[in-house]
């Protein structure tokens, strides 16, 4: 620490920028994420200063530097600074800072301006930085401007640990500090005379009691009773991305076994990667809730919701006509319930529902019924896929469900991906660790996102359409600082394939041009570009072969090449029929 002092007192933005920085590290700070650019010198140079302890990594583009921290933080779990410098370089990170509201994701923004006299006057690179994120930070505020006193020192000190804890608490996400600087901006002199204030100044005193916020300890929630008297009940484990997926199963398979419900997961929840955990794990409800006999059959009394609502359409009509009696368990602030609903929303994580013990009888006509349902629309699944040797969609997600070497990090990104996932993803035990921008939804920063889940981590995968991977092409930009492996497999339809789906594809034009846009882009050009490996895939046992093993360095791509309009004909035909024939 002590080395770092010779460049704090040199003037006082450096001395600021030293106590935010120390300040964080701290508090736990890991890494930081560096935009180049003038006015956030201070800061750039003093996390520089903080490495290794803090590891900095310059990227050159806001958008995919912010999207590349919220893939780091929620690798980590924990909170991950962005730097830029003053005008519009921090309105590039606006859709990531939304991405991380909705999916309670933490980021400590740190945007540099210019100070209060150079503002509205048109002096360069300076736009209105206050609130640039409206609403969707945790916490948001402006730094006063750099000063040499205790008392102010302490003010910084205090206000950057509250920051720290509002990432955190009372839900993960983003906090915005804006922080101007006057010039000098490199660690020149000012005219200060700083020699006074570095006798006064004692670091582990200053400092002394910092330390990263434990979590609050919890009481055990009973069982309702009304719980305990339904036989007709249903979990949902909806989109989740918990840190201990272990135990955020074995929490919602011991609810399960306690009440004999069945448990509805989602191919974006954890609970399908840990399959041998659940006895009553239905994978195929969307597919089962097409036939409508046995939608009906299969209506429940009531309903627990453990995170976010599944992306199925046809789950989503079917508890909208149904109108159980549902409760929400979620530790967060926010209404998770968009299909308004007679609902309660229990304030808690599900680790925290009190265990009691399971009654090891037989499960009930109704939770038998599910469970005959999923056994029969799974092997029809399972038979299908295995025969199909053409390069179609959906059987992508299908086989990497099988074939992914155990806890592997897996991006899945938006669109179609996300929704080939929940109709096919086989339940397994191999404990994938699934990641994904929920929150919003939107494709931008695909890559960046995914190269930040997999830095420093388990070689990692990333299953993504090419308009979700052409939207962030200067992700490819990362490779130099990326430590790890990342394989993207790319399914390449030219086009908007979720489009397909949707009524519109009917009408063309304009289809085509606006809505399918296709792009016409060469992947193997592309990638000699950026300098990344890429190889065409022909056989799903070439796809087979290349994740066993999966490498342990550097980007490649792995290109599926199909046709986006009989991937959309086989899914309509396809679809409905899995358990139109079925029993129960």
């Amino acid at each position: 620490m002590f080395d770092l002092m010779p460049i704090a007192f040199r003037n006082v933005n450096q001395l600021w920028a030293y106590i935010l920085t120390e300040t964080l590290k701290r508090l736990g700070l890991t890494c930081a994420i560096i935009c180049p650019g003038s006015r956030s010198t201070p800061l750039a140079v003093a996390f520089a200063q903080q490495v290794p302890e803090i590891e900095a990594i310059s990227i050159l583009d806001e958008r995919s530097a912010a999207f590349f921290a919220l893939g780091q933080a929620q690798a980590t779990g924990r909170a991950v600074v962005l730097v830029c410098t003053s005008g519009t370089a921090g309105a590039n990170f606006y859709s990531a800072v939304i991405e991380a509201s909705y999916s309670r994701v933490p980021l400590l923004i740190l945007t540099t301006d210019r100070p209060p006299e150079l503002r509205d006057c048109h002096s360069g690179q300076t736009v209105d930085q206050l609130r640039l994120y409206g609403n969707y930070p945790n916490w948001q505020t402006e730094l006063a401007l750099p000063c040499a006193d205790l008392g102010m020192l302490a003010y910084l000190r205090q206000t950057v640990i509250h920051s720290w804890e509002r990432t955190q608490t009372p839900t993960k996400g983003p906090v915005h500090l804006n922080i101007p600087f006057r010039d000098p901006l490199a660690p020149l002199p000012d005219g200060n005379d700083l020699s006074y204030l570095r006798s006064q100044f004692h670091p582990e005193d200053f400092f002394a009691g910092i330390a990263n916020p434990s979590p609050i300890p919890y009481a055990p929630f009973p069982i309702p009773k009304e719980w305990k008297e339904c036989d007709r009940g249903i979990i949902i484990a909806g989109v989740a991305q918990p840190s201990q997926p272990e135990e955020y199963c074995k929490a919602i398979a011991h609810l399960s076994q306690t009440l004999k419900w069945p448990v509805l997961a989602e191919g974006l929840s954890p609970v399908r990667n840990y399959a041998e955990l659940n006895p009553y794990l239905i994978s195929t409800y969307d597919l089962i809730l097409r036939n409508q006999q046995l939608a009906k059959q299969l209506t429940p009394e009531m309903v627990i919701q453990v995170g976010e609502m599944p992306t199925s359409k046809e789950l989503r009509s079917w508890i909208d006509a149904a109108q159980p009696r549902r409760w929400v368990i979620d530790p967060s602030d926010q209404n998770l319930d968009p299909l308004h609903g007679r609902t309660t929303h229990l304030r808690i994580s599900v680790e925290e529902i009190k265990a009691e013990e399971i009654n090891l009888s037989l499960s009930s006509d109704y939770g038998k019924q599910w469970c005959n349902a999923e056994a029969k629309v799974r092997l029809a699944v399972d038979q299908t896929m295995g025969q199909i040797d053409e390069i179609i969609e959906s059987k992508a997600a299908w086989l990497i469900s099988q074939i992914l070497p155990p806890g592997t990090p897996l991006f899945i990104a938006n669109s179609m991906p996300v929704r080939d996932v929940e109709y096919f993803w086989k339940p397994n035990n191999l404990g994938v660790r699934s990641h994904f921008n929920r929150g919003a939804n939107g494709i931008d920063g695909t890559l960046s996102t995914a190269l930040g889940i997999a830095h420093r981590q388990q070689s990692s995968v990333i299953l993504t359409g090419d308009l979700a991977l052409l939207h962030d092409t200067n992700g490819f930009l990362i490779r130099n600082k990326f430590v790890g492996h990342l394989t993207i497999v790319l399914i390449n339809n030219n086009g908007g394939g979720i489009f397909e789906m949707l009524p519109i594809a009917k009408f063309d034009p304009p289809f085509e041009e606006f809505f399918g846009t296709p792009q016409d882009i060469d992947f193997a050009l592309l990638c000699a570009t950026y300098n990344v490996q890429h190889e065409l895939i022909t056989s799903w046992q070439q796809l087979q072969q290349r994740f066993n093993p999966l490498p342990i360095q550097g980007i490649r791509v792995l290109e599926l090449q199909t046709n986006r309009k009989a991937d959309a004909k086989w899914r309509q035909d396809n679809l409905r029929n899995f358990a139109v024939d079925i029993v129960i």
